[in-house]
């Protein structure tokens, strides 16, 4: 089983930047296509960028295009979303997940990490 880990939430104000972090374990890293989802208290995961396996091809829902950047080094089994330009309703506890490519659906994911709160300040 893949365990994986975020880092680098935190508090900070609109406009800034935060870069998350999502440590892989074992040596299949490499192997698995990523995405980044997030969550508020009473609302629904919401798909939020995906990344292949090879790192070669990105996809970000319309409302982050431009502003978050997502990336993987697979040499230290770390996959990356960089938050520029954030707005209070980034505000979310942001899991990264392995599964399909582009898939936008959280039920179709099978591994999850436990998630790192983001909060933006007006």
């Amino acid at each position: 089983q893949v365990q994986l880990v975020e880092s680098g939430g935190g508090l900070v104000q609109a406009g800034g930047s935060l870069r998350l972090s999502c440590a892989a374990s074992g040596r299949t890293f490499s192997t698995y296509d990523m995405s980044w989802f997030r969550q508020d208290p009473g609302k629904e995961r919401e798909f939020v960028a995906a990344i292949t396996w090879s790192g070669g091809s990105a996809y970000y829902i319309d409302s982050v295009k431009g502003r978050f950047v997502i990336s993987r080094d697979n040499a230290k089994n770390t996959m990356y979303l960089q938050m520029n330009s954030v707005k209070p309703e980034d505000t979310a506890v942001y899991y990264c997940a392995a599964g399909p490519y582009r898939q936008t659906s959280p039920y179709r994911y099978i591994y999850w990490g436990q998630g790192t709160q983001v909060t933006v300040s007006s």
